[in-house]
């Protein structure tokens, strides 16, 4: 079966910096829903449609296609006093941006009485290579289109 809007496509992947440092790389195929519905990063898509299950491809993508550039107004400062109890380094917190729309942030370091936080994604402002591999190609289900992502075995648990 050939990719192609609104069918599941399963992946293993991997994705490395430029010096080739291998930085995460899947475990188990990773399905997602496929045409358009924001499930896997556009570049990534585009390539993956009209092929088969077993093609390969190893795609070098900018950081605006990939995690975003970095946005410094989204690191923050503040003071360890406003944070409950247990707050540590790794952690991540739901906070607001500066216009006020919900956001996760990460704890990236805690020194003396202030915590540093960091809005981006961890892999922001990179240039990245992906390698990914289709392990899997079906027909997704009317639910799973309804829903706009891909369900596990049993069906839909949100």
């Amino acid at each position: 079966m050939k990719i192609a809007k609104d069918t599941v496509v399963s992946l293993q992947y991997k994705v490395a910096d430029l010096q080739g440092r291998l930085l995460e790389q899947s475990k188990e195929p990773l399905p997602y829903l496929h045409g358009g519905y924001d499930n896997t990063l556009p570049k990534i898509e585009a390539a993956l449609d009209d092929q088969e299950a077993g093609y390969q491809v190893t795609l070098q993508l900018k950081p605006e296609d990939a995690f975003g550039v970095r946005d410094e107004a989204l690191v923050r400062t503040i003071p360890k006093s406003e944070f409950p109890p247990g707050v540590k380094v790794g952690g991540q917190l739901e906070g607001t941006t500066d216009a006020g729309t919900p956001h996760v942030f990460h704890v990236m370091k805690i020194k003396g009485p202030t915590v540093h936080l960091d809005g981006n994604h961890p892999l922001a402002g990179k240039e990245l290579k992906f390698t990914v591999k289709v392990v899997g190609v079906r027909a997704a289900s009317a639910e799973e289109i309804a829903h706009r992502h891909v369900h596990g075995a049993g069906g839909h648990h949100h």
